[in-house]
């Protein structure tokens, strides 16, 4: 009971803090990289109420019409404020043009329809790919200067789009999925919200595109083709400050191809059960600032990526110069994430005064072969977390779709060493250059797993002045250039550091407390490793391979 008690007190000082540091400190101090302010929006004195245009509250009544000629008669005045009052105003789709700022006061809650003929077919992006889905709850296109802001809801009723598998859920929960109608899988482990979306899930092999049918056939699984909740594409100058956005029905907000964006004081959560439930992805965008939010999701909260494979490495637009400080996770996949759809690269990010409590994964970076792109520059530091139910710290570069918690069905991904030589391509990811400092975790099941790939290694990876309270220790496998400094690992089972065919590898300061601190060093290719001083002969496993060249 004191051990709960000390954490819930050490979790609410890490919160208060963060408040202070956020209201107090400039947002560009400290950042490690040359990065111009971002542009900032501004709007005319123009103020129109929803109700101006007959909207209807209650919640009953569609508004979609409403809403167009608010914004089309605020585009005519030179743009403005369009305010949404308290109530609940249920509407189809919204789309935003320039010089729009969309205010949900305290209280007002925007539902969106459940009816999915309110949602054309439109060409968009989707986990990095060109394709086709259905129109997003919330959309804004090559606009410039917009805003959603205020205090209130903005509810993406997602549950009338989602699958939800039955491994997810109590009995209880469960039974009421069924009972409200839909459809089940073959082998009843998953639910569906109708046929049309059954259709879709069995017309796929690659994750969420039904690639086995036409474009002729696409409006059959039309239930299947969720949209993002908020997909603001190739705009600049964008505020999101202060509403909820929740229920979304698959990725909750998607920035794609858009700069100067500012994403401060928001609420963003989905069910934990909810299929491709993520927070922020953000993708392909330059100048933007994310701080003083709160994340509880489905997936990964605050989700860096840059175009999938071929699509991606064509549009050849990374995301960079990124600052993110002062989150807080709660559930998620991972806190912070950068990958696996990151084909078009990543590069200038600062990461800190965040805290994860209970993600899947606390920082995770994931790719695979065939990816292609570079992510390098990133600096995270002042990271706490707490209760993370595997990694601290992961990076896993042969990622196939698997949850970090894996779920029926699904597949323990790992270093898998290659049948063969893999040449160096365009299609070979790169992660290199990546910083960390202060990182804190505590009641977490493995602190850190380094997987890199034969043919190209993850190069000059940093952490120090950091410490972890773990089951597992770590793990570094086909790594160059991998430095802790001060770190202490305090882990209760297992091999506390195992080392494979990596080089350049320096432990020298690296604390490990166990009853018997064990290190391995494995493989033909590992050299140049620096161990701990304090580390015995008899607690050290050396390959006899690698015994006279590998240890210095």
């Amino acid at each position: 009971m004191k051990k709960s008690i000390k954490i819930l007190g050490l979790v609410a000082a890490m919160m208060f803090s963060g408040q202070i540091y956020a209201q107090n400190t400039d947002i560009y101090k400290g950042i490690e990289f040359k990065m111009p302010k971002v542009t900032e929006t501004s709007f005319a004195a123009n103020t129109v109420s929803i109700k101006d245009f007959g909207g209807v509250a209650g919640g009953s009544v569609k508004n979609t019409e409403a809403f167009r000629k608010a914004i089309d008669a605020l585009v005519k005045k030179g743009g403005g404020k369009l305010v949404v009052p308290r109530g609940l105003w249920l509407t189809g789709p919204i789309e935003l043009k320039s010089n729009i700022n969309l205010h949900v006061e305290d209280g007002a809650m925007i539902i969106f329809s459940t009816d999915k003929s309110d949602y054309p077919l439109v060409d968009v992006s989707f986990e990095g790919l060109n394709t086709i889905r259905c129109q997003s709850p919330i959309s804004a296109r090559n606009a410039k200067n917009i805003a959603i802001t205020g205090k209130g809801v903005i509810d993406g009723s997602g549950d009338a789009w989602r699958a939800v598998k039955k491994s997810k859920l109590s009995e209880v929960e469960w039974k009421k999925f069924i009972a409200s109608g839909g459809i089940l899988s073959k082998d009843g482990k998953t639910w569906f919200p109708s046929e049309s979306y059954k259709k879709g899930f069995e017309a796929s092999t690659n994750f969420n595109v039904p690639d086995k049918i036409g474009k002729s056939e696409l409006e059959s699984v039309k239930d299947f083709l969720r949209p993002v909740m908020v997909s603001i594409v190739g705009c600049d100058q964008v505020l999101l400050d202060g509403p909820t956005f929740q229920n979304s029905p698959a990725w909750n907000l998607h920035p794609l191809m858009t700069s100067n964006l500012i994403i401060k004081n928001l609420t963003v959560r989905n069910p934990w059960y909810s299929q491709n439930g993520d927070g922020l992805d953000l993708e392909s965008c330059k100048n933007v600032l994310i701080y003083d939010n709160t994340f509880d999701v489905g997936d990964d909260a605050i989700c860096i990526k840059s175009g999938k494979d071929l699509d991606g490495r064509k549009r050849g637009m990374p995301t960079e110069n990124v600052i993110i400080k002062n989150n807080m996770v709660y559930h998620g996949h991972g806190g912070f994430v950068i990958g696996s759809e990151m084909s078009g690269g990543a590069r200038n990010m600062h990461v800190s005064d965040c805290t994860f409590i209970g993600t899947d994964i606390g920082l995770r970076f994931k790719t695979t072969r065939g990816r292609g792109g570079v992510v390098e520059n990133i600096y995270i530091k002042n990271i706490d977390m707490i209760n993370i139910p595997t990694q601290t710290i992961g990076f896993n570069m042969f990622y196939e779709g698997s949850s970090p918690v894996l779920e029926d069905g699904q597949k323990m991904e790992g270093n898998k060493a290659p049948e063969k030589t893999y040449p160096v391509t365009e299609e070979t990811p790169v992660f290199r250059n990546i910083y960390f400092k202060n990182i804190t975790a505590t009641n977490s099941d493995e602190a850190i797993t380094l997987f890199g790939l034969a043919e190209m290694n993850l190069k000059n990876i940093v952490i120090e002045d950091s410490q972890f309270e773990t089951k597992k220790g770590l793990t570094i496998v086909d790594a160059d250039g991998i430095q802790l400094k001060n770190v202490k690992l305090k882990y209760t089972e297992g091999t506390g550091t195992t080392i494979f065919n990596s080089k350049n590898i320096d432990l020298n300061t690296l604390q490990l407390e166990n009853q018997k601190p064990t290190i391995k060093v494995l493989g033909a290719k590992t050299t140049a490793v620096k161990l701990p001083k304090d580390v015995k002969g008899e607690q050290l496993s050396i390959s006899k391979e690698i015994a006279k060249n590998a240890v210095k």
